[in-house]
C-alpha cells in the first residue's frame, strides 16, 4: 500500500522525511495513517482491520506505532 509520510520516519531499510512516498505493507500502512504519522496515496478506501484501543494510545490521544524491524540496540 502506498503512502505519504506527513513526519519524518526512520528504520532499518529507510529513513523518510516529510512529503516522501513508498511501499509499506497493508498492517504497517494502516497503523501509520491511523496514528496520523501519513497519508493514503493510491485511490480506495483505507482498510481498517481493528481500530486502536483506548489502552494503546498515549498521553495525548495518539496511538502508539512500533516498527516490526528492530536491531535491538536499544537501552534494555
Amino acid at each position: 500500500m502506498k503512502i505519504q509520510m506527513l513526519v519524518g520516519l526512520a528504520g532499518n531499510e529507510y529513513s523518510l522525511a516529510p512529503g516522501d512516498e513508498r511501499e509499506f505493507p497493508q498492517a504497517e500502512a494502516v497503523r501509520l495513517i491511523d496514528a496520523g504519522f501519513a497519508k493514503l496515496v493510491a485511490d480506495g478506501a483505507v482498510p481498517h482491520p481493528q481500530p486502536v484501543s483506548s489502552e494503546r494510545r498515549g498521553k495525548k490521544g495518539k496511538a502508539y506505532v512500533v516498527s516490526d524491524e528492530s536491531d535491538h540496540g536499544g537501552d534494555d
